[in-house]
């Protein structure tokens, strides 16, 4: 958590003239060792943070910088929080809302009661998925290498990659990694993730963001068309926006996308229960007819 005790030690030092090494230490549990590398750390970072030893001495603001500190109007304190909640609602724990409280003692308090905003990151995992995420973001803060059994559409694999990034995307958290199997970059699913290990230091090597909107991360392998009944027109609005469709003179709906991964594609097409027809692509259509014969045979009385 050093990025948010830096955003905090920063908002300490705009909300008050001058603290101390040992103050800050107390305030965010860690050494006085730990206070300096940070204050190091925002010097670098273009903020002329100055100590100064002996009575009177302390730690401040170099006098002439300008910082705007009514930058964070109470609105804005509220979307912080609202954030701030919703990885709670995560890692199962208090931390970022206490996060919130040492940045500004009493805020959280002052803000709990606007909750008009609740947003929850957690899935039907949560419990195993909390504990992979607390351990996947210590093995990234100390450069550790990650072992896991991983389930996909492709088969069961054992993998030890090198992990960089959590990221939060379409519903689900994934892992965002140089995988040693493969020598490329890869996004792992964490629900997906099993018998998580954590191994021996690696040096960190130059990795690019994932381009989470692109079709590098996710290429669409099946473009499908798709005939869908006006009964289900809610599932298109909900999961697609309201202009996704074309609509039949008969009232029904014409769907057209792309997806990456085929069983999920299968899957979709059987949820709708009869009134979805996947028109395209024919041996997807075919290979779904195959599955309703198999349900039927095993379902007939």
């Amino acid at each position: 958590m050093k990025l948010d005790r830096l955003i905090a030690i920063l908002s300490v030092l705009l909300n008050q003239e001058q603290t101390t090494a040992p103050e800050l230490a107390k305030r965010f549990e860690v050494s006085r060792r730990t206070i300096n590398r940070d204050i190091e750390a925002l010097n670098q970072a273009g903020i002329p943070v100055v100590a100064q030893q002996g009575a009177g001495g302390g730690i401040r603001i170099m006098d002439g910088f300008r910082m705007d500190r009514t930058a964070l109007t109470s609105a804005d304190m509220q979307a912080i929080l609202a954030g701030l909640r919703s990885l709670d609602s995560v890692s199962g724990t208090n931390q970022y809302r206490q996060l919130m409280e040492k940045i500004s003692p009493g805020s959280s308090d002052l803000l709990s009661g606007d909750q008009y905003i609740m947003i929850d990151l957690a899935s039907w995992h949560k419990a195993s998925l909390s504990e992979k995420i607390e351990l996947l973001h210590g093995a990234i803060e100390l450069h550790r290498l990650i072992s896991f059994h991983y389930y996909s559409p492709n088969g069961e694999s054992d993998r030890t990659v090198e992990p960089y990034l959590l990221v939060f995307q379409w519903s689900s958290w994934y892992l965002w990694a140089w995988c040693r199997e493969k020598e490329a970059p890869r996004l792992f699913k964490l629900d997906r993730m099993d018998s998580l290990r954590i191994g021996e230091s690696f040096s960190p090597r130059q990795m690019d963001m994932p381009d989470l909107l692109g079709e590098k991360a996710f290429p669409d392998r099946y473009h499908v068309f798709v005939r869908i009944s006006r009964k289900s027109r809610w599932r298109l609005v909900e999961e697609y926006g309201p202009g996704c469709y074309e609509e039949t003179p008969d009232g029904d709906c014409l769907f057209s996308a792309g997806f990456t991964d085929r069983e999920h594609l299968l899957s979709w097409i059987l949820s709708f229960r009869g009134d979805a027809e996947l028109l395209e692509p024919q041996e997807l259509r075919e290979e779904l007819a195959k599955i309703g014969e198999i349900i039927r045979q095993k379902h007939h009385t």
